[in-house]
């Protein structure tokens, strides 16, 4: 039996390598929008994960060995900008459409679901 030795894939960590690289303060931090003496500074948060694999091992008889993988994950949500006015500078959060209605629904079912139990508890007595 004969042990294959082999170098890791280095494209996976060169293509890993670049995503971490690339990940700066620019992500995060928008270009700034400016019109006369006010200035916008959109804000992200920027999230992301990697990860990579290699393999090797022990061949069976007739067949030959390998194996690479990778993956990488990035997320970017817009949490809102600063207001430089008047030298001034304020923070206008940005508004989650999808979060504030599927907040709106919970709050709906948990009322329906206690009207209904206080609609029963008053059908008993």
């Amino acid at each position: 039996m004969t042990t294959q030795t082999s170098r890791p894939d280095t494209a996976v960590m060169d293509a890993i390598r670049e995503v971490v690289d690339g990940t700066t303060a620019g992500r995060v931090f928008g270009t700034p929008i400016t019109h006369d003496d006010l200035v916008v500074l959109p804000v992200a948060k920027v999230s992301g994960g990697a990860g990579g694999g290699s393999g090797t091992g022990p061949a069976e008889e007739g067949k030959e060995t390998g194996g690479t993988g990778g993956g990488v994950g990035l997320s970017a949500k817009p949490l809102g900008v600063f207001v430089v006015k008047d030298r001034k500078v304020t923070w206008q959060p940005a508004v989650d459409v999808n979060r504030v209605i599927l907040g709106g629904q919970v709050i709906a079912v948990a009322a329906l679901l206690v009207v209904r139990a206080l609609i029963k508890a008053r059908q008993r007595r």
